[in-house]
């Protein structure tokens, strides 16, 4: 019985200094004195020491080229024509083609005198008409006719002119005789074509050495 209560005490005590030894050290090998997840406070001496970043000398920043020159070229655009047909103004186009920057075609129409019309104002009838025309025979007045259709009907034409002094001196002779003659001037609407041009130094561009159709001007127009 005795000895193994000794036993037993002595069991106890080997587990007592073994406990001891495994857990009553302070800072043990590996532990940490923080509780788990929390960062560790350390001295500002304990911390490693490192070494400065070396500094970068600043690289100075490369100079803004100017893109302006003053030899730019300054653009002009210029109209010719009229040209009278569409050949003409095919050739045109073609003789200019290494002096233009840009170019295109166009066609407008204008307003051409088709000459000069002597005639007596419309009457309120055929009728009237007619009797004018014959006091016109009998005053010796020939080359006239009666308007029968159109824009004015029942006008007593007496001839179209191309030379406004030969309209006059036919209305002065009708008028001469007691008729109310009057003059007008006719017109009439005609294509014209024409040919814009984009060109680099206006001052350089000599078109007219190379366009040979008549009665070509030059003007300045709108840039396309």
């Amino acid at each position: 019985m005795f000895l193994r209560l000794l036993f037993v005490l002595l069991s106890a005590l080997n587990i007592a200094v073994g406990a001891w030894l495994l857990l009553g050290q302070p800072y043990a090998r590996g532990g940490s004195a923080s509780d788990p997840g929390v960062t560790e406070l350390r001295l500002l001496s304990e911390l490693p020491q490192t070494a400065p970043a070396p500094s970068t000398p600043a690289t100075a920043a490369p100079p803004v080229a100017d893109t302006a020159t003053s030899s730019a070229l300054s653009y002009s655009c210029v109209a010719l024509g009229p040209f009278a047909t569409p050949q003409d103004l095919r050739n045109a186009r073609q003789a200019l083609t290494a002096q233009a920057t840009r170019m295109r075609s166009r066609q407008e129409q204008a307003s051409q005198s088709g000459g000069w019309w002597v005639y007596l104002p419309a009457a309120s009838s055929r009728a009237q008409a007619l009797e004018q025309a014959r006091q016109l025979g009998a005053h010796q007045i020939s080359d006239y006719f009666v308007v029968s259709s159109g824009d004015q009907p029942n006008t007593v034409s007496l001839g179209l002119f191309k030379d406004p002094a030969n309209a006059r001196k036919r209305r002065d002779e009708v008028v001469a005789a007691g008729f109310p003659a009057r003059m007008s001037e006719r017109s009439e609407s005609v294509p014209e074509y024409w040919l814009d041009l984009v060109v680099a130094d206006s001052s350089r561009f000599d078109w007219r050495s190379r366009v040979h159709a008549s009665g070509i001007g030059s003007h300045s127009t709108g840039c396309f």
